[in-house]
């Protein structure tokens, strides 16, 4: 009988793990997925010119960028929290969807002559609950996750002419992510955990733009780095089109990886999926 308990609650256990990590990919998914649209979006926010369609400059100089953005993106890979065993997850965007209680994100780009400031910041909040099995441990198990990510960087045009620009960049890239686990019913019940995690990587790469026609342009950027991760890395490639010299939209493909592990928290995952944005310039 005893022998029974102990296989029942060591299943309980296993699957209330399991169900968490789903949980919890699918929220870091979708928080890096919105996040990093921001980087797609970026495609013309980092550097159309062309002497045709002059980007709108203030009397001192500076240019300023602004975008909204989308990324329906996808994640793979593996995930851990506290002491629950890692897991792997493959999560469409479809299904990150289901899950999204909040999104927030913004970037933007300030630029004079050959220099460039530019930031990312995102925030969002997921949810989900799952009923066990057995209900020996918990009758249900909730969580809810929050990811928020910013980066601050800088760059410097080594290239420039009339049709195209590259650009020579580095930054900082904070990430902070704070899971909540409720559970109600069952042994554990009323219990709750919180597990944070927070690291910061620098970035360094290029980011370009080449215009086919005054209207379209193609772009892209890649980026590797490391620091409280192993690895760190965004790549991406995108085409537009100017309808003005002050908007334009941005279609195209973006990858992003991050490699973190910290005790007994772990996130090793790649986020990919198409981009889509609108980037406004004042």
């Amino acid at each position: 009988m005893i022998r029974r308990v102990m296989i029942a609650t060591r299943r309980s256990t296993e699957y209330m793990g399991e169900m968490m990590q789903a949980c919890l990919l699918r929220t870091l998914a979708a928080a890096g997925s919105f996040l990093l649209a921001s980087h797609a979006m970026a495609a013309d926010i980092y550097s159309p010119m062309t002497p045709q369609v002059q980007q709108a400059t203030t009397e001192s100089g500076w240019t300023f960028t602004v975008a909204p953005y989308f990324w329906a993106a996808d994640l793979s890979g593996d995930v851990k929290v506290s002491r629950l065993p890692q897991v792997h997850v493959d999560a469409s965007f479809s299904d990150i969807l289901k899950h999204l209680d909040f999104a927030a994100m913004a970037m933007g780009e300030a630029r004079y002559d050959r220099y460039s400031i530019f930031t990312d910041l995102m925030y969002t909040k997921i949810s989900g609950e799952r009923a066990t099995r057995r209900g020996i441990l918990a009758d249900r198990i909730e969580l809810s996750s929050e990811l928020f990510a910013g980066l601050l960087g800088a760059g410097y045009a080594v290239y420039e002419d009339s049709a195209a620009r590259l650009d020579l960049a580095a930054g900082l890239r904070v990430w902070s992510v704070r899971n909540e686990i409720s559970v109600s019913g069952g042994f554990f019940d009323g219990r709750s955990r919180t597990d944070n995690a927070t690291w910061v990587d620098g970035l360094a790469g290029v980011r370009g733009t080449y215009s086919l026609t005054p209207q379209i342009y193609l772009t892209g950027w890649g980026f590797v780095g490391a620091g409280g991760a192993d690895i760190d890395w965004d790549v991406a490639a995108a085409a537009g089109y100017r309808f003005n010299d002050s908007v334009s939209v941005t279609a195209g493909y973006r990858a992003l990886g991050v490699d973190y592990s910290r005790n007994d928290f772990v996130f090793d995952v790649v986020q990919q999926g198409p981009i889509l944005g609108l980037a406004i310039k004042f």
